[in-house]
């Protein structure tokens, strides 16, 4: 079992001042794995107290010097990819095929994508017809909150930007998935990033997540994580009007076209909502299918789940392993348990484990159908391998299920790509993709309504760990 009980402050490993230590379970083994020290009120001052005196310093170094720090970053994380996929498996059950690829990929591209935003980024812009101009400087210190699910994903986006704004920063990753972020601590040790830039304070939420919040040396505070918790930090650091920059959850929809091709597009999207067990925040659960097409739907669909595969994790495979933690269990059994007294029709899967598994936090690739908007699934996140399909008369109506949700991080549409042209700018969403679920490389990502505020990734991402000065001149 690892043991990972210091935190990374002002550029050196150093015990905890009051911590306590907490053992990291294995999803699929039920057996502890590693263990961290969960962080105290004085770990988060003494790591604060250096990020702001770092500030002073590395605030003024120059743009050339802070992307060349970036690409020793970028060089140094490719080279501990097998030991990021080894302990994003082990303690959040992704597969290794997967944490190997998708996990660590999708941080890697954050850092790519945030260097090559600066093609085309105007530091310094004139205002037309005026003797002024604008300018991007550092925001401060900012406290980065980062969740389990996709944990490289969301340091990365979050690090890459203050990295490259001129921003200094503590990251308190989850303490279901830390290994991760020591080994990211490590990297950008190597990469020479100076004392106090990057700090690492492992800690919870009521513990770390809260003192950092309320800090008042803290600027802004990125968090990625719960509505519910992204409601508390809100007002954690309303005292201090300290900037507050949040993806928080999603409820996605992915509005099937009357004439869509199943077979050509539907598993772009479906594949979303297996991927990583279902642990996405932007996974498009809420198949939305025309009433006259809804046999071949549930059948198209049952299929595809009944074909998924659940295994091992620490085995190599196109498989799905088990969900994080049994809390994370609980709460989707509960789901599918609520959904068959609510009166949805089981397609596929169920309650209990899958056959052939009499431990581990695995959960059965699960479809329901005859699911309406007054069903508990139709609203809540799920966080699981499970989908629903909903039927809708008109395309007015399926526009009108896809945003009947408090979320809005992301939607999807399967069908004609001429055809969905008409559909994407009626979506209230962030992000909208066609006959696929993700992102890409540069692009912005964040959410609408209760889905969050302020955008990661690229340019815009950029911006957001920003302050924006206007300069007059006589």
């Amino acid at each position: 079992m690892r043991e990972l009980l210091k935190h990374y402050i002002d550029g050196q490993w150093v015990a905890s001042e009051g911590g306590r230590r907490y053992e990291v379970i294995n999803p699929a083994t039920e057996e502890p794995c590693a263990a961290i020290t969960l962080g105290s009120e004085a770990d988060v001052d003494k790591a604060v107290a250096a990020a702001k005196r770092a500030f002073a310093s590395y605030s003024q170094t120059s743009l050339e010097e802070r992307a060349a720090l970036l690409t020793r970053i970028i060089a140094e994380y490719k080279k501990r990819i097998p030991d990021f996929a080894h302990v994003i498996s082990e303690e959040m059950g992704a597969p290794i095929s997967f944490a190997a690829t998708a996990q660590t990929g999708a941080g890697i591209g954050y850092l790519l994508g945030t260097l090559e935003a600066l093609d085309g980024f105007d530091w310094d812009e004139p205002v037309p017809g005026a003797n002024a101009r604008i300018v991007y400087e550092p925001i401060g210190v900012v406290a980065a909150i980062t969740p389990w699910n996709w944990p490289l994903n969301q340091i990365c986006a979050k690090i890459a930007p203050c990295i490259l704004a001129g921003n200094t920063v503590i990251l308190k990753p989850s303490e279901e998935c830390p290994s991760n972020a020591v080994i990211f601590a490590e990297v950008l040790d190597a990469a020479g990033v100076p004392p106090g830039v990057f700090n690492l304070v492992q800690g919870d939420g009521l513990g770390v997540g809260v003192a950092l919040t309320k800090h008042a040396d803290v600027d802004m505070v990125s968090f990625t994580g719960s509505t519910r918790a992204g409601i508390q930090i809100a007002k954690n650091a309303a005292d201090t009007v300290k900037r507050v920059h949040q993806e928080l959850g999603g409820k996605s929809p992915n509005l099937v076209l009357e004439d869509a091709d199943f077979a050509a597009n539907l598993p772009g999207t479906l594949q979303g909502i297996v991927a990583n067990t279902g642990q996405s925040c932007i996974a498009p659960t809420r198949i939305l299918v025309p009433a006259a097409r809804k046999a071949e739907a549930e059948a198209f669909v049952r299929d595809y789940f009944a074909a998924v595969k659940v295994g091992n994790p620490a085995e190599e495979g196109g498989h799905i392993g088990p969900v994080v933690n049994k809390a994370q269990w609980t709460k989707v059994q509960g789901l599918i348990e609520k959904s068959i007294e609510e009166g949805a029709s089981l397609l596929q899967g169920g309650p209990g484990l899958p056959d052939s598994f009499n431990r581990g936090y695995y959960i059965r690739p699960t479809v329901f159908s005859d699911v309406t908007p007054d069903m508990t699934i139709f609203h809540e996140e799920t966080f699981g391998p499970v989908a629903t399909i909903t039927t809708y008369n008109t395309l007015d109506e399926a526009i009108e299920l896809a945003n009947r949700t408090v979320y809005g991080l992301s939607a999807t549409v399967t069908g004609d790509p001429e055809a969905a042209k008409g559909v994407v700018g009626k979506l209230r969403a962030g992000l909208v993709a066609v006959n696929q679920w993700g992102g890409v490389k540069g692009g912005s990502f964040g959410g609408y309504k209760q889905s969050g505020n302020g955008r990661e990734g690229g340019r815009h991402g950029l911006k957001d760990f920003m302050e924006v000065k206007t300069i007059v001149n006589a």
